[in-house]
This record gives structure tokens, C-alpha cells and sequence, in this order.
């Protein structure tokens, strides 16, 4: 039978292999051996906690980096704590909890600075940036542009440039030239993000002269991709067309489909924008076919979208409306509204041109369009006008009258239900005004008496059903209730919460010598004890461990003596209030619905670059009015 040691041994070098679910197989073996040595149960936790991560089951992840951090605080490992503390912030980065995750990789950053471990603090300022990064990127809505985020966003990507550049001093320090190019990434990711292009280009830069040196090819051609798209803010098209040429042929070396239409689609486009639109048309053609061989609704569509745009650059109507057309069903199939408004318009416009007759449902808005739609595309509000314009004032039919009465109808019976749950949560004394009540009611109606002023007959039926009904209800309950009788042979024991005899059920109260009340009060001692218990803490939530008497009381006297130090500071109790106000932010709406994306469209989606580089260069155009006091002297 094999070790734990040899187990996890297996799992270690399974992974290593890329091999994470075989890996995971065999660390779970491991834990099934168990056992003693709490170094070895650490790193099982913590290689478990890494393949989950790359498997991308981020709960189970969670689940074991926080073994693996209660584990390492209990025997003192200080450096397996800062390591610990890394993962777990890294996992909750993932899992969207920032707050939780800048409190882990702090703990992470002081642990490295109090054993002056440099590796570790450069890993520290690497992962607060990264979790500063993806707290700007979450607070960023889809359609605000590059600068123009939410202040809280800004903040939190000024924050992260600080850590990034902190960390370049430090892994320049210790000579790490890969970990240098892994951050001259991110930091232009970030630059570009605030609309720092310039410096996001340098970094970039740096990123792909790295990237050379090690032969990375899949870095090289992310850089280039993003310098592409850093050159298109700064207007600089010819340059972001070489990136993006370059780009395309990394990702054909590469073997990467989905990667190249990618490239395609940024290529057309940036010719679109130096008015090549036959290089532009045949670019967009190949990411066409791509997108078709990769079954991508959504990449056809920007496809077919980008080819009418170009035909009808050229002047060649006829291929332009085709593209147009085919763009508004796969918008409509793919539920992108922005799309299907734009790709209406555009039929719209084309059929003028050509002469055609307009079909309803192609031409412009519908009329039942939403108001909410409307703000996407162009001319707003069109098909609403006319529809306000032919509006007539309606009559009810015989049909609508009798459905009116049965709404009347099915509203009494509301009403009367309404009556009756407000009724059953009076308070005790007044249902029984009301017993009283409905009871000298009914001597009345006896003797042939009418009832007194002020009470209707219908609600005098209506108070009898309720106590008829009340009454009913009152001996279902007590139906329901259980009976505490005391066990047989009590006169000499105290009373105990556990369960009765039969025999004892049978016996008179008089018998024994606690009162119910007693032995009521017994039973809820009992239940609140154990639910106590349920809640104190025990070594068995650790799987794996297998505790000796010698090994349980060296872990007792380690945690004895870390009971004696001093408590954590003030700003620990700031950082964890400050934390726990963050989840209020869980109850907040949610964005808006992001487009549809496909694997053959990039992140960055072209348009919207173009669109935000145009409107910057016609907001420079614009004259700005200067406001003078009082009328101009007349010559």
C-alpha cells in the first residue's frame, strides 16, 4: 500500500505535466491514506488548491487554500502563511471578492517584508495589482469609454499602477526578466484602461522586447495586438495596421483560429479607417469563413456588418444591402438589439438609394420598439410617433363590459380574502370581542330582533364564518401539538430532557415531581447545549489528519502560545469592518447585459475604438461660445 507521501509525490508531478484532474485523483488518495506530518498535509492542501484553481472549480479551491492557511498558522509556518495567503487572495480575485482579497495579499506582502523574503513581496505586489486591475475592470461598464470609467474604477487603476511599478523595482532587483515582461503586460493593460495611450505604448514595448528574448510567441503576439489597439487611439492607423499584420501571423504560426479572424477582423477595419476597402473587403471575407468553420453567430455577424459598410464604400449597393440584410437576422438570432437598430437603418438607407419599395420589417423601428431600445441606434423614437399620431380613444364592447363585470367579481372574492387573513392575525383578545360579539348577534336573530345600528346583516354572516372558521382551525392545532408527560418512577429523579416511556405516557401528571413547565424549560437547556456544540471548534473539518496524543499536544501548546501574544492592530479590525461593509455592494443591480461576443471577435471590439477615436477628433473641432455681459456698441 502506498504512503500518503508517495501519493501526493504522484499528484505533484501529474501536475507539473498538465495533467490537473489525474493530479487532483491521486492528492485525494492521499488525503484517504492520511496523515500525521502536518508539512506534508500542507502542501497536499495547497497543491489541491492550485489544480482546482486551473481546473477552474474555484469553490473547491477556496475550500482547501483556507486548510492550507488554518493549517500553517497552527504550526507557525510564517512563510507557508504568506504563500497561503497569496493563493486564497488570488482565488477570491477570481470568485469577484476584492475587498477579501486585498485583506489576504496584504497579509501575504507583510509576512515577505518581516522575513525579507524579495520573491515574496515582488508575488505580493504582483497580486494586489492584478486584484486592483480586476476590481477597476468589474466597475467599468461595457459601454463607458477608455478614461471616462467611475471614480471608484479610477481609483482602483491608479492603485494598481502603483503596485505594478512598485513590483518592477523589485523584480528588476532580483533580476527576473520574465516576471519584468509578465508586468510590463498588465501595465499597459492598465494605462490603456485610464487612457494613458502613450505610456501604455512604452509598456507595451517593453513587453514585446521580452517577449522576443524568451522565443514566447503567444506573448509577442498579445503585445502586438495590444500595441494595435493603443495605435488606433492615437490616430496613428498605419502603425496599428503593421502590429496587427504581424499579429496575424503569429496566430497562423500559432495554430490559432479563433486568434486569426481576430486578426482579420482588426486588419479590415484598420484599412476601412486608411480607405484601402479592398483590402479592407478581403480581410473581412477570410474572418467570414473562419467564423462560419467555427460556427460563430456572433463573428459572422461583425463580419457581414463590416463587408456592407465597405461595399457601400465602394459604391456597390447591391452587395452592401445583401450584407446588411444578413446582418439584421443574425442580430436578431443572436439577441443583439444594437446591432439589429443599426443593421435596420442601414437596410433603410440602402433601399432608398436603390430605388427599392421599403418592406415593414425592414425599413425603420418597429412599433412596439421599447424606449429603453431606442437609445442604441440612430433615430430614436420613430416608429412611437407615428404610433401617437393614429391613436384613437377606444369604446368597451359588449365582450370588455361583461369581462369588466367578472374582474368585479373575482375583486369582491380578493376583497373578501383580504377580510379574512386580516382577521386571523388579530391579536387573542380581540377575536374573542368579536366571539362576543357574533354571539349576542345570533340571540338577536333567535328572538326575531333586528340587529343593532350600525352592523349590516352581510357582516353579521360574515363574523359567524370567521369564529366557525377560527374554531376549526384552533382544533387542527391543537392537533398538532405534543404532549409532555414525565417518565414513570420521576419522584426520586430530578426531571430529564430525554424521550418518554409508553408506559409513562399513560401515567397521571399528579405522579411526578416536576411540573411540565420544568421539564419544558429542560428540553430547550438541552437543545440550546447542543446547538452549542455544533458550533465549537474541532480538527476533524481537516481532512487528511491524523492526530497522536504527542502530535495533538505540541499543536495545543503552539496555539497556547500564540494565545499569549498580543492582539492584532487597530488596523486589522478597520481593514476587516471595512470588509464586511463591502458585501452591502452584493445587494446593488446589476450592469447592463453586455452584446453577445464571439471567439473570432476581439475583447476590444473595433468599432467602439473607432467610434471613440472619431468622437475625440470631432470634440476638438467643436468652438467653444464665450458669454458677454451686456448688448454690443453699435458702429
Amino acid at each position: 500500500m502506498e504512503t500518503c507521501l508517495e501519493l501526493a509525490l504522484e499528484g505533484e508531478r501529474l501536475c507539473k505535466a498538465g495533467d490537473y484532474r489525474a493530479g487532483v485523483s491521486f492528492f485525494d488518495a492521499a488525503l484517504q491514506v492520511g496523515t500525521e506530518d502536518l508539512q506534508i498535509l500542507s502542501a497536499i492542501y495547497s497543491q489541491l488548491g492550485n489544480a482546482y484553481f486551473h481546473l477552474q472549480d474555484y469553490s473547491k479551491a477556496l475550500e482547501f487554500h483556507r486548510h492550507d492557511l488554518t493549517l500553517t498558522r497552527a504550526i507557525g509556518d510564517q512563510l507557508g502563511e504568506a504563500k497561503a495567503s497569496g493563493n486564497l487572495g488570488n482565488t477570491l480575485k477570481v470568485l469577484g471578492r476584492f475587498d477579501e482579497a486585498v485583506l489576504c495579499c496584504q497579509r501575504h506582502l507583510d509576512i515577505s517584508k518581516a522575513l525579507h523574503d524579495k520573491v515574496g513581496q515582488a508575488r505580493a505586489l504582483y497580486n494586489l495589482g492584478n486584484v486592483y486591475h480586476a476590481k477597476g475592470r468589474s466597475l467599468c461598464w461595457s459601454g463607458a469609454d477608455s478614461g471616462d470609467f467611475p471614480e471608484e474604477a479610477m481609483t482602483a487603476l491608479q492603485t494598481a499602477v502603483q503596485f505594478y511599478e512598485a513590483n518592477l523595482l523589485m523584480v528588476k532587483e532580483v533580476g527576473d526578466r520574465a516576471a519584468q515582461g509578465r508586468t510590463y503586460g498588465n501595465l499597459g493593460n492598465t494605462h490603456y484602461m485610464l487612457g494613458n495611450f502613450r505610456n501604455a505604448v512604452v509598456a507595451h514595448e517593453q513587453r514585446l522586447l521580452i517577449a522576443k528574448e524568451f522565443g514566447d510567441k503567444a506573448a509577442e503576439r498579445r503585445a502586438c495586438c495590444n500595441l494595435g489597439n493603443a495605435y488606433i487611439f492615437l490616430g496613428e492607423f498605419e502603425v496599428a495596421a503593421e502590429h496587427y499584420k504581424r499579429m496575424l501571423q503569429l496566430a497562423r504560426q500559432l495554430r490559432e483560429r479563433a486568434v486569426e479572424a481576430q486578426a482579420c477582423y482588426s486588419l479590415g477595419n484598420a484599412c476601412t479607417l486608411l480607405q484601402d476597402y479592398e483590402k479592407a473587403i478581403d480581410y473581412h471575407l477570410k474572418h467570414l469563413v473562419i467564423a462560419r468553420d467555427l460556427n460563430d453567430r456572433v463573428g459572422e455577424g461583425r463580419a457581414c456588418w463590416s463587408l456592407g459598410n465597405a461595399y457601400t464604400a465602394l459604391g456597390n449597393h447591391d452587395q452592401g444591402l445583401h450584407f446588411a440584410q444578413k446582418h439584421l437576422e443574425i442580430s436578431k438570432e443572436t439577441g443583439d438589439r444594437s446591432g439589429e437598430l443599426t443593421a435596420r437603418m442601414n437596410v433603410s438607407d440602402l433601399q432608398v438609394v436603390l430605388g427599392l419599395s421599403n418592406n415593414s420589417s425592414n425599413s425603420v423601428l418597429p412599433e412596439n420598439q421599447d424606449a429603453e431600445h431606442s437609445g442604441h441606434g440612430t433615430r430614436p423614437g420613430i416608429g412611437r410617433r407615428r404610433s401617437m399620431e393614429n391613436m384613437e380613444l377606444m369604446k368597451l364592447s359588449p365582450e370588455k363590459t361583461n369581462a369588466k363585470s367578472s374582474l368585479t367579481k373575482s375583486t369582491s372574492r380578493l376583497s373578501f380574502l383580504s377580510r379574512f387573513r386580516a382577521r386571523m392575525h388579530r391579536n387573542s383578545t380581540t377575536s374573542v370581542k368579536v366571539l362576543l360579539a357574533t354571539s349576542a348577534n345570533q340571540d338577536l336573530e333567535d328572538d326575531g330582533q333586528k340587529p343593532s345600528k350600525g352592523v349590516s346583516p352581510d357582516m353579521l354572516g360574515d363574523e359567524g364564518f370567521f369564529d366557525l372558521l377560527r374554531r376549526f382551525q384552533s382544533n387542527r392545532m391543537d392537533d398538532q401539538r405534543c404532549a409532555i408527560q414525565d417518565r414513570k418512577g420521576q419522584s426520586s429523579t430530578p426531571c430529564s430532557p430525554s424521550m418518554t416511556s409508553p408506559s409513562a405516557l399513560k401515567k397521571s401528571h399528579s405522579v411526578s415531581v416536576c411540573s411540565p413547565h420544568d421539564h419544558f424549560l429542560d428540553m430547550v437547556a438541552s437543545s440550546q447545549s447542543r446547538r452549542l456544540n455544533d458550533q465549537r471548534a474541532s480538527t476533524d473539518h481537516l481532512p487528511g489528519l491524523r492526530l497522536t496524543q504527542q502530535s495533538y499536544q505540541s499543536g495545543l501548546s503552539h496555539l497556547m502560545a500564540c494565545g499569549d501574544s498580543k492582539e492584532p492592530p487597530e488596523d486589522f479590525f478597520d481593514a476587516l469592518i471595512k470588509c464586511q461593509g463591502a458585501r452591502l455592494d452584493d445587494q446593488r443591480c446589476t450592469e447592463p447585459t453586455p452584446a453577445p461576443k464571439g471567439p473570432t471577435v476581439p475583447d476590444e471590439d473595433f468599432f467602439s475604438l473607432i467610434l471613440r477615436a472619431q468622437a475625440k477628433r470631432m470634440d476638438e473641432q467643436r468652438v467653444t461660445f464665450s458669454c458677454t455681459t451686456g448688448r454690443p456698441s453699435s458702429n
